[in-house]
């Protein structure tokens, strides 16, 4: 039998995500179909980071199944792998935890995750920062999508040295969203003041 090739890898991903968000759309204006959020993310990885790596291309493209789906961890194992599935076990939210635990905990976690992860985090970053800026959720206050911003350069602050492309164009994101949201980008050291704070000296180490 014919083995599949790393394209066919990539539609079995895309084809499986499509389905498992059928039905989702996101939060901005025009209720975008939820699959282009995954797809931008695995697009930025290969055009702006020039990563050429199939497995996290395929991570990326099922890093919201298990979160925001009904996917379960053995579902992603047996159809894409171990490999796979510790990436996107890695990049996913424990949704049994309030809203700001979840954020605090990316922030916390992120120095300690694999190289494959960080591209996705970054990636997934620039996407939903870049959607904060020119098509927000309905109903967000500017201080929201202030505080969004804050708290994804604070994830990033944690994973730099990942991807100098990937982290230019965050930055570059950063830049502009100073401009249009009229504010100021804090660094790491005041995290203690953010609702998401903690002291920057909790922040664990693998051991």
């Amino acid at each position: 039998m014919k083995q599949p090739t790393e394209f066919d890898q990539l539609m079995d991903a895309i084809i499986f995500a499509a389905n498992k968000h059928q039905g989702q759309v996101r939060k901005d204006a025009d209720h975008s179909p939820y699959i282009t959020h995954p797809l931008a993310v695995a697009r930025a990885i290969a055009e702006i980071g020039g990563v050429g790596d199939t497995l996290v291309y395929k991570a990326a493209i099922l890093h919201d199944t298990i979160e925001d789906t009904n996917t379960t961890e053995e579902e992603i194992r047996l159809r894409f792998g171990e490999e796979v599935l510790q990436v996107v076990l890695e990049v996913t939210d424990d949704k049994s935890l309030n809203k700001m635990e979840r954020k605090q905990r990316q922030v916390m976690h992120a120095p300690n995750l694999s190289y494959p992860a960080r591209i996705i985090k970054l990636a997934d970053k620039i996407i939903n920062c870049q959607d904060i800026l020119k098509s927000p959720p309905e109903g967000w206050t500017l201080q929201r999508r202030r505080d969004y911003i804050q708290w994804g350069a604070d994830v990033i602050s944690q994973i730099r040295s990942t991807n100098e492309a990937l982290e230019a164009a965050f930055d570059q994101i950063i830049t502009e969203a100073e401009e249009i949201l009229d504010f100021q980008v804090q660094p790491f050291d005041s995290i203690d003041q953010r609702p998401w704070g903690f002291a920057p000296n909790q922040v664990p180490q693998e051991d």
